[in-house]
Parts: C-alpha cells; structure tokens; sequence
C-alpha cells in the first residue's frame, strides 16, 4: 500500500523548537495534514520520543523513532530506527559523544521533555544543539549496528549539510540516500557526484506553522517502522 509521510520534524526539546511543538500537537497536526507515518528527529535526543509514538498511536499515524545527529563536521544526518528500545541505545550512546557544555535557555530556548499528553516532564540541560564526537566517515556503519539508516539531511541545505560543509560529495562516507528541502530545485540534482544517490524530501519543521500539507508517498508490504527502515535502505 502507499503511505504518506515526513521524517523530519523537532519538539520543543530541539533547540530553537517552538513551545507549541508538543508531541501530542505535533501528531494531531501531521494527521490533519494527511500524512500516514512521520519521524520525530530532536537534535542528538530520543527524549521525546516515546511520548510521541503514543501521541500518534492515538491519532492513527506510525511514528518511525530517530534523532537528528549533529556530526562532528557541524553537519547534520537524520537517524532512523525500527523501534524505540534500539533508538534509545543509539541515544545513550550519543550522550557519551556530547559535549561537556550545559544549554543555556535565554539564548537556545528551553529544551523541554514531555509526556503523550503534553504534560512537562522536566528539562534536558545537555547543550543538544552542539556537535557529537561522531564523523561523517562512520555514521552510516554505526547506525546500522543499531539496526538503522542514516540519511544526510538538508543536503541542499548552505548550512548545517554535509555537502555545504565537506565542499564535495564524497561516496566513500557510504550514503545511499540523502534528504533534501521541501523546495529544493531540480538542477541541485545533477550536481558532480550525486548520480548515485537516492532522495526524500524533508519539511525539518521545529514550528507548528511549518508542517506542510505537502507530503510525499513510500510503497510498503505493511505500515511498520522496519518497513519503512527497509524501504529506505533498498
């Protein structure tokens, strides 16, 4: 069957998320936008994911569990797993990456976790936003230990993207798939050294005006999140 879907969108534990990204506003939203399966990718945390795979669950929608981790090239890759107990090992993992630096809310904006009901659970004070000591070489190999895929987001992107960032396009790092915006231009495509890549397009919301009603389709067997994990990774 054919499923709408985005696998790009922050909470309000991201940096810079919106007070109103609540996982169980986020989740209503996608599903008023028509979307079948959508991925929460907070900076380098899980920490809310839980919460809104059941906020989904409650609406109908498939939350696929991920972070979006911030390389240690200042570059970032959506990572997305097949369930929550393998996402939260890759999280615990990327803790041990993080700097030692603490958030500071008056600049970043509070990093807040929650509940499925929007209930405040408290703060993470780890600095999210800042770069994991883990590189753009070794990320596709360590997300599949954890039985994921690793995807380059933005890659269109003048910031924040592996391509922008490296200067070049460099099979080696072992991608097969990559991210780009919403509206991206058809000639980013025929760029040196992308033929080999495939693409999905990403809203990267962290604002609840931001989700779109414009989505994209994925062909799955069923509406699971290894489904989905092995649709991405063929």
């Amino acid at each position: 069957m054919n499923y709408s879907f985005d696998l790009h969108l922050h909470s309000c534990l991201s940096p810079y998320g919106g007070e109103a990204m609540t996982p169980k506003n986020i989740s209503t939203m996608c599903a008023h936008a028509g979307y079948d399966i959508v991925a929460l990718t907070d900076y380098n945390s899980c920490g809310n994911s839980a919460a809104f795979q059941k906020a989904c669950e409650t609406v109908g929608l498939l939350a696929v569990p991920g972070m979006e981790l911030c390389l240690r090239e200042d570059a970032h890759v959506l990572c997305l797993f097949p369930d929550l107990e393998r996402a939260l090992a890759f999280d615990h993992y990327v803790r041990g990456k993080l700097t030692d630096l603490e958030n500071n809310p008056d600049i970043f904006g509070p990093q807040v976790l929650m509940d499925e009901n929007d209930q405040v659970l408290g703060q993470e004070t780890a600095f999210l936003v800042g770069s994991a000591d883990i590189g753009a070489y070794e990320v596709v190999a360590l997300v599949e230990q954890y039985g994921g895929v690793a995807i380059p987001s933005h890659l269109d992107s003048n910031s924040y993207s592996l391509l922008s960032n490296l200067g070049l396009w460099d099979p080696d790092m072992g991608f097969k798939l990559a991210e780009v915006s919403m509206d991206c231009p058809d000639s980013f495509y025929g760029r040196p050294g992308l033929e080999t890549l495939r693409f999905i397009k990403g809203c990267n919301a962290h604002t609840i005006d931001q989700i779109p009603n414009q989505y994209q389709i994925m062909e799955l067997p069923e509406r699971t999140a290894q489904a989905v994990i092995d649709w991405l990774k063929k």
